[in-house]
C-alpha cells in the first residue's frame, strides 16, 4: 500500500523500550499523558513512544505532530480510519523496536508512573506481565459488571488465571508480540495467545484514575464482542491446526446417534413387528447419517483452509495513511 504521506528520520539509538499508545480523539488527555510518560521514563531507559492514531476526528493528530516535531524519541502512525485497539496495537507492535514493548491507553485512566514497576517485574523471567486495576474508577453497569463477566469467562476458558484481562497497561517482551496475529477485540487474549506458546505470565497491581478529559469508548456492546472473540481464541488454541478435530468430533457423535436410533427400530421391528414405513426413527437416522458424512467432508476442507491460512497470511487489519518519526522498515502496510 502506498503511504500519502512519510516522514523519516534517522534512527540512532536501539530503544529498550517502546511505549505503544493506541488513541481515538484524546485532544484533552494527549499534552498531560505525554508529560507523564516523560517524566516516568526519562533519565531511566532508553525509549520511544509510539502514537498510533485510530482516525481520530478531532485535533489529536496535530498534537501528536507537535510532539514528534519537538522529541524525536516520539513517533506516530495515523490510521486512514478506525480500525479498532487491536488493529492500532497490532501496528505500534509491528513498528516497535524495543526490547520490552509497553501498552498504555490515552485516556490518562492508566498510569505511566506503573511501567517501571511492570519492566522490573519482567526482569524477574516473566514473558509477559499484565496490569491489573484492583480499585477502579468506572461507571459500575457500563463497564465494572461487563468487565468482571469478561475477566470471569477468560479467566475459566483459557485456564490463565489473571484477575483483568482488559487491563491495556501491559509489558511484553519482544518476542512475544512480533509472534503475534490479532484480529477482532483480541489484544485482550494476548496473554492467553503468549501462555498457550509457553510464556510466563505475571500480574502486578497498577493505578487506575478516573477519565478527566474525552469520551469512554467502551459499552456493554463490546461484551458481546468479546465473547464471540474468545470462542475463536479457544477454537485457535485448541483446534487451529486440526479442525477435524471439531468437526470429526461431531461426526463421530451423530454417528453413534445414528447406530442408536437404528438399533431401536431393528429391536421394534424383530418383537413387534412394527411396521417400518413412515417410522420417524428410521427417518431420524437417514438425516444422522447424511449429517455425519457432511461434517467429515466439513471437517476436510477446513483442514485444506488452515493450511492455506497458514501459508498465506501475511496481511495486516489496518490501512495507514501516515506515518512520522520512524523509517519504512517494515515494506509497505495493508
Amino acid at each position: 500500500m502506498a503511504k500519502e504521506n512519510m516522514t523519516t528520520t534517522n534512527d540512532t539509538k536501539q530503544p529498550q523500550l517502546s511505549v505503544v499508545v493506541p488513541l481515538l480523539d484524546e485532544e484533552g488527555n494527549l499534552p498531560s499523558l505525554y508529560e507523564q510518560i516523560t517524566r516516568a521514563l526519562a533519565g531511566r531507559y532508553e525509549y520511544e513512544v509510539i502514537f498510533i492514531d485510530d482516525g481520530s476526528t478531532d485535533r489529536s493528530f496535530e498534537i501528536l505532530k507537535g510532539f514528534q516535531a519537538s522529541d524525536p524519541r516520539v513517533r506516530v502512525i495515523r490510521f486512514r480510519r478506525n480500525f479498532g485497539q487491536t488493529a492500532a496495537l497490532s501496528a505500534g507492535f509491528a513498528y516497535s523496536r524495543g526490547e520490552v514493548v509497553i501498552a498504555l491507553d490515552a485516556d490518562l485512566q492508566n498510569d505511566p508512573a506503573d511501567i517501571p514497576m511492570l519492566v522490573s517485574k519482567l526482569d524477574e523471567g516473566y514473558d509477559v506481565v499484565s496490569g491489573w486495576r484492583k480499585k477502579r474508577h468506572d461507571a459500575a453497569v457500563k463497564r465494572l459488571l461487563p468487565s468482571k463477566i469478561a475477566n470471569w469467562l477468560i479467566s475459566r476458558s483459557t485456564g490463565v488465571r489473571l484477575h483483568d484481562f482488559g487491563c491495556t497497561l501491559k509489558a511484553y517482551r519482544r518476542e512475544v508480540v512480533a509472534q503475534m496475529r490479532l484480529y477482532g477485540e483480541m489484544h485482550r487474549f494476548i496473554p492467553a495467545l503468549a501462555s498457550w506458546s509457553g510464556a510466563r505470565i505475571a500480574e502486578c497491581v497498577v493505578n487506575h484514575h478516573p477519565r478527566t478529559a474525552g469520551k469512554a469508548k467502551y459499552g456493554l456492546a463490546r461484551t458481546f464482542k468479546v465473547v464471540l472473540d474468545l470462542m475463536t481464541v479457544k477454537f485457535l488454541g485448541s483446534f487451529s491446526t486440526k479442525p477435524i478435530y471439531v468437526f470429526g468430533g461431531i461426526g463421530l457423535f451423530t454417528t453413534l446417534l445414528a447406530i442408536l436410533f437404528v438399533g431401536i427400530v431393528v429391536c421394534q421391528k424383530l418383537a413387534h413387528g412394527t411396521d417400518m414405513s413412515g417410522n420417524p426413527l428410521l427417518l431420524l437416522s437417514a438425516v444422522l447419517v447424511i449429517t455425519t458424512i457432511q461434517f467429515i467432508l466439513m471437517g476436510l476442507i477446513a483442514e485444506m483452509l488452515v493450511r492455506t491460512y497458514h501459508e498465506s497470511q501475511n496481511r495486516p487489519t489496518y490501512v495507514i495513511r501516515e506515518v512520522l518519526g520512524m523509517s519504512d522498515k517494515h515494506g509497505d502496510k495493508q
